[in-house]
């Protein structure tokens, strides 16, 4: 297959380009100033000034803020782009423009094409030339959905960067297609580089969640320098067999270790084998290796061909919601838990209510707040009246007629819709996944010749872990380190040991039916559990969890990101000897 990436290189050459410095070196500086649609506004321009870099990608989207762009569009069909990008770009486009590094982002959302045509509004309006391409053809018509996208590969991303654009915009591909698109340019990689496209998946994996591979959400965070008071973004050094070092800027906060680098490896994922549209990934490929202070190499990691579709994101209207939350305080909670139940459901019905009381209270407190427990009434309906004001109103009635000390936390307000999301696929060769180059030539982009179908890695059970000698009672997170996170309904909780022996006992002792036992929520629901030795890490899927998705839980932590450090805070039988710092 013919190899590309000579456009980037001559592009490169149109200005003086900090990444030209690089090529002898044989590598890549990508770095990232955004891991959410709401991240810190200022890491644009603390990543350009920090240090050297060929390319700055931001991440904006989620499935969550598929949904919020989606109702913005509804509004004005102009939008549905992260209208904050926009704002960052303006404090620091110059700054890009002169210092010759590229930028690329997904922050197009649902309207990729009005993006770049704002983009070159604000250059326009500051004097400053810049070449704006975009790669569109995500959109899937499905007309009861209020979206619907397939997740695309690099390559739209790539050619882009051959013609020359200065900013890349897309829309909904994969989030480590930021980083794999520019490796594509730079080294030329075609479709059947397959282990340099996995290597370039694991970093864009690794960098796509911004501070959360240095030091961000971090289980041991004080044990970072700052005590991961303000984590510095990352960079990926990538390589040409696809291999990288993470790092960040000299002087930044938090840091790059193995553990940190292993936690974002574990986060949201499902089996070792992780789909994408160019390539699948082997995470139990992937070899870790601290290099020095703040580095960490990433090598090894070998990739299959893709599967022959391509994930496709569905957002739905699902209804109506409200909430109320009860305060209630003192002798017999679960008694004035039960009236406030019997009283709602006399009022409104019983469809669609959900009741969830949260024991926070503690026996003998001497203060209203520490003696009381919350009572969290949900109402979920197709119908915005009976959810509105029908239902909080009939809340508030409450307060002179029911338990003693009643009282609320909140007020009377009406129902907001809630959207649903779910995920479908489509043929890859069914999407027109095409690459609009900065002087408007619309290239399409073919799909990848050789797929494969992936079956589902085997789920692995786990064992009877037989500990010879004495036991001490201690956290389960005096040992090991978590994080977990949402996929649809879906959630993933990941737990890697700090050494050999703890690993040795946790792979058999962390078992679905332990996880149960310690997680009691889990126990009604399908979890699967995949071992990835390579960094000594058991990794779940505990489907339905969040039940239709983040934008419709109820649950207290919608989107699972506490589950890991609610695992780690349980007091189990620990063997006495297993040492609880990292060890390598």
């Amino acid at each position: 297959m013919a190899r590309r990436g000579a456009g980037l290189r001559r592009a490169a050459g149109r200005r003086p380009a900090a990444g030209r410095r690089d090529r002898g070196r044989g590598v890549i500086r990508i770095g990232n100033a955004s891991g959410f649609y709401g991240d810190r506004f200022t890491a644009w321009r603390e990543m350009l000034d920090g240090g050297e870099l060929d390319v700055l990608t931001g991440d904006y989207l989620a499935e969550l803020t598929m949904l919020i762009l989606a109702r913005d569009r509804m509004r004005d069909p102009d939008l549905g782009y992260a209208k904050t990008f926009l704002r960052q770009l303006e404090t620091c486009l110059g700054t890009a423009l002169d210092r010759g590094v590229r930028i690329v982002t997904n922050a197009g959302g649902l309207n990729p094409a009005g993006l770049a045509a704002a983009i070159e509004k604000l250059a326009h309006r500051l004097g400053l030339p810049t070449r704006v391409g975009y790669v569109a053809g995500d959109t899937i018509q499905r007309p009861d959905a209020l979206s619907a996208n397939a997740y695309l590969g690099a390559f739209g991303i790539a050619a882009c960067l051959d013609a020359g654009a200065d900013v890349v915009v897309t829309g909904r591909v994969t989030d480590a297609s930021l980083v794999v698109g520019p490796a594509i340019a730079r080294y030329g990689w075609g479709r059947d580089d397959l282990d340099e496209l996995a290597g370039a998946t694991v970093a864009g994996h690794l960098v796509e969640c911004g501070a959360q591979v240095t030091g961000g959400n971090f289980s041991f965070f004080t044990e970072l320098p700052d005590g991961g008071h303000r984590p510095g973004f990352p960079i990926a050094e990538v390589y040409p067999d696809g291999s990288s070092v993470l790092t960040k800027h000299p002087g930044t906060g938090g840091a790059v270790t193995v553990e940190t680098v292993t936690a974002q490896l574990l986060y949201e994922i499902g089996g070792p084998a992780y789909l994408g549209p160019d390539v699948v990934t082997r995470l139990d490929t992937v070899t870790l290796h601290a290099e020095g202070a703040d580095r960490v190499r990433v090598s090894g990691v070998r990739g299959t061909p893709p599967p022959p579709t391509l994930k496709v994101g569905v957002n739905n209207l699902g209804g109506f919601r409200n909430s109320m939350t009860f305060v209630l305080c003192g002798l017999h909670i679960e008694a004035k838990a039960a009236v406030v139940r019997g009283q709602i459901e006399e009022a409104v019905g019983t469809d669609g209510l959900e009741f969830t009381l949260a024991r926070t209270d503690h026996p003998d407190a001497v203060d209203t707040e520490a003696a009381s427990a919350l009572l969290h009434v949900h109402l979920r309906d197709g119908d915005k009246a009976r959810a509105g004001r029908a239902f909080s109103a009939a809340a508030v009635e409450l307060a002179l007629a029911s338990y003693p000390g009643c009282t609320l936390t909140t007020v009377p307000g009406d129902a907001t819709p809630y959207g649903v999301f779910t995920a479908d696929a489509v043929p890859q060769d069914a999407v027109a996944h095409v690459a609009v180059l900065p002087g408007g030539e619309r290239v399409p982009i073919a799909p990848p010749i050789r797929t494969a179908s992936t079956s589902q890695d085997e789920s692995t059970a786990g064992g009877d872990a037989v500990v010879d000698g004495p036991t001490r009672r201690g956290a389960l997170g005096d040992v090991v380190g978590a994080r977990s996170g949402d996929k649809g309904g879906d959630a993933n909780l990941g737990v890697w040991a700090r050494s050999d022996a703890g690993y040795a006992w946790l792979r058999t002792w962390l078992t679905v039916e332990r996880l149960a036992e310690l997680v009691p929520e889990t126990a009604p629901l399908s979890v699967r559990r995949y071992e990835l030795s390579n960094v000594r890490a058991v990794n779940f899927v505990i489907e339905g969890l969040l039940g239709a998705g983040v934008a419709a839980s109820t649950r207290f932590d919608p989107q699972a990101k506490a589950l890991g450090e609610l695992l780690r805070a349980r007091v189990v039988d620990l063997p006495a000897d297993l040492p609880t710092g990292a060890s390598r």
